[in-house]
């Protein structure tokens, strides 16, 4: 059942796009279909040389804005951008590759509503493109609270599950750090989640796509930089957090190294894996033949 929202605050959700027509259609929908009615859609074209300007204008509905970009930019220099252009009180973002439940931002904004509360995230499913086949994210209890030290363990929140208060966050030019291409979301939630309550919803409420391009060794090897990059200018987590995440960038490069059949590299940086139950997943993955690990390597991260 639709029901009418415009007495309740503006939410302003955020989709930033470069060359995004393929599953655009479907996250535009994924909006227009949500039960609370009172949003702006700012859709920041980063200079895309495809079809997403005609999709995305073909939607014919006043709540759809539509910015082109002045030059190509960064993802995180133009989610600032974007964020310049909002006029709500919450903030959501959606990915062209990515979908809403139709109760996403209702449920959510019951929630945010209570004036202790400043953020808001959900559980998500993942949709594999190739198979078609969804699961869920996060089988465990959602934390909430100050969950810092559990998001540096396990990074498990997905940005186009949050509704945040923006006053509490955007108001001091709070924006994401454009040094990062790929770690942005880590780097300002992780940020965030030290000195604010977060507060969780157990059930899924958006989904998430992976497709090849999610994976290519590029953004792998981009993805290892930046972790590096980000360690580095860490002050104020404790050492034994650190490792949590140094674990992670080490698991990433055994990954990599198998992609590129370096077999005698990765089996030394095995050994440096903490976790049992990990090494023994990278030791079956040693004896995969390498043709079936790269079909598989969607299940990595």
């Amino acid at each position: 059942m639709r029901i009418n929202y415009n007495n309740y605050p503006l939410v302003s959700v955020i989709m930033n796009c470069y060359n995004g027509e393929t599953y655009l259609a479907e996250a535009v929908q994924s909006v227009l279909l949500q039960t609370y009615s009172n949003f702006e859609v700012i859709f920041w074209d980063n200079q895309s040389h495809d079809n997403s300007a005609y999709i995305y204008k073909s939607f014919k509905d006043k709540r759809l804005k539509y910015y082109y970009a002045k030059k190509h930019t960064s993802l995180y220099q133009a989610r600032n951008l974007a964020l310049k252009k909002t006029r709500g009180k919450f903030i959501a973002f959606l990915d062209t590759d990515d979908i809403w439940l139709k109760d996403k931002l209702s449920s959510q904004i019951k929630k945010i509503k209570n004036k202790k509360i400043n953020l808001v995230y959900s559980n998500y499913l993942i949709l594999n493109q190739v198979t078609g086949l969804k699961r869920i994210a996060c089988k465990y209890e959602l934390p909430e609270g100050i969950i810092y030290e559990k998001l540096l363990k396990n990074y498990f929140l997905a940005i186009g599950t949050v509704l945040i208060k923006k006053d509490t966050y955007f108001k001091n030019k709070n924006f994401f750090n454009v040094k990062y291409n790929i770690i942005g979301d880590f780097d300002f939630f992780t940020k965030l989640s030290k000195y604010y309550h977060f507060v969780r919803i157990q059930r899924p409420l958006s989904i998430y796509r992976i497709h090849e391009e999610n994976f290519s060794n590029k953004n792998y090897q981009m993805h290892i930089k930046e972790l590096k990059f980000w360690i580095k200018k860490q002050k104020s987590f404790d050492n034994h957090l650190i490792y949590s995440v140094r674990q992670k960038i080490l698991y990433m490069q055994i990954i990599l190294n198998i992609l590129n059949k370096k077999y005698i590299l990765s089996v030394k940086k095995i050994q440096q894996i903490c976790s049992v139950k990990i090494k023994v997943k990278l030791i079956i993955f040693l004896l995969i033949p390498n043709f079936i690990f790269q079909k598989l390597k969607k299940n990595f991260s």
